[in-house]
């Protein structure tokens, strides 16, 4: 599976592909992960769950942009986001990327963004968290949060546990609010981990230092269930309070362990994607887990835009080849 993972990142970064994609809409089972296209649909999905007793942070599809023009386009879609959260009443925080908002154009452009989305999002008292990408963005990445940790209180961002350095940024960030990932990009074995299990223990260390070793909220982004109940264990027994971390998922995915852990009295937020420019975020969520495959190809089965629409039949008819020719194996 290994293999097969690393076939879908690279189609995820297939600019071409991307391209594509933007013309067809949401397709070929991705509304089932992806929470709209406009913003008005996906605040009826932040409602939605909202009402089923979980919180939700937001994220404007799109990254690697090049283009000053667009990089204006994508913050002021967050803008615009922000402003109807608020609008709206719902419980909901903000999940941004800086190639979406110029790190690859200029990097003074690029905080100076940042600086409006933190500004806007603080004048309705709502946290910003600063995504992770991949590792060639990383060392800017890390320079504008630290920086803007010094200048506002409503920001967070990511460690992902598959990085060397994440266990000595774990307690860089030990008093922040952080988000805890396993790593959704392929890295080289010189600044990652390469194994499921080394990332996966090491995902846990994570946890468990984030959770004893500061006052941070801890954000445990994860749906794998045995990490999800061996951390549960671990709380019980350190006696953490429950406002101290939450659990987090996808939009789309273990909806009945969301319920579950709802139910049980643990704060859930979902993360729930908007845009157009759904396909390499689509195409990672098949890297992480090439079984959802099955929700492509039980979409395409039914969808008549598949036969007539060529554009959008060549996003994702490589995928499923490869799916089906290793999903044998």
């Amino acid at each position: 599976m290994a293999l097969l993972r690393d076939i879908f990142i690279a189609l995820s970064e297939n600019q071409m592909l991307n391209d594509a994609s933007k013309k067809v809409g949401l397709k070929f089972g991705t509304n089932k992960v992806v929470g709209g296209i406009t913003i008005d649909e996906t605040i009826e999905r932040f409602k939605d769950i909202n009402g089923q007793g979980m919180s939700v942070t937001f994220d404007n599809l799109g990254e690697f942009i090049t283009e000053k023009s667009d990089a204006i386009n994508e913050k002021n879609n967050i803008l615009n986001m922000i402003q109807a959260i608020d609008d709206h009443g719902v419980d909901a925080s903000a999940s941004i990327k800086l190639t979406q908002i110029g790190l690859n154009i200029d990097y003074d452009f690029c905080v100076a963004n940042v600086r409006e989305i933190l500004d806007a999002a603080k004048a309705v008292n709502m946290f910003v968290n600063i995504d992770m990408e991949n590792y060639s963005s990383h060392d800017k990445t890390v320079h504008i949060v630290d920086m803007m940790m010094e200048e506002y209180d409503n920001v967070g961002t990511v460690l992902q546990s598959y990085l060397f350095n994440s266990p000595e940024n774990v307690y860089k960030y030990k008093d922040n609010r952080i988000r805890l990932v396993k790593g959704a990009y392929k890295e080289s074995p010189q600044i990652a981990l390469q194994s499921k299990d080394d990332i996966d223990a090491a995902y846990e260390q994570l946890i468990r230092i984030h959770l004893t070793e500061g006052h941070g909220f801890t954000s445990i982004a994860t749906h794998d269930h045995n990490i999800i109940n061996d951390t549960i264990d671990f709380i019980n027994e350190q006696g953490i309070p429950n406002d101290r971390f939450e659990f987090q998922m996808l939009y789309g995915f273990r909806k009945e362990l969301q319920t579950e852990l709802v139910d049980r009295g643990y704060n859930v937020c979902v993360y729930i994607p908007f845009g157009n420019q759904w396909y390499a975020y689509f195409m990672r969520r098949l890297a992480e887990r090439p079984q959802n495959m099955n929700l492509v190809i039980k979409s395409i089965t039914k969808d008549p835009v598949f036969k007539t629409t060529a554009i959008g039949s060549g996003a994702v008819l490589a995928g499923i080849a490869v799916y089906k020719l290793f999903s044998r194996k």
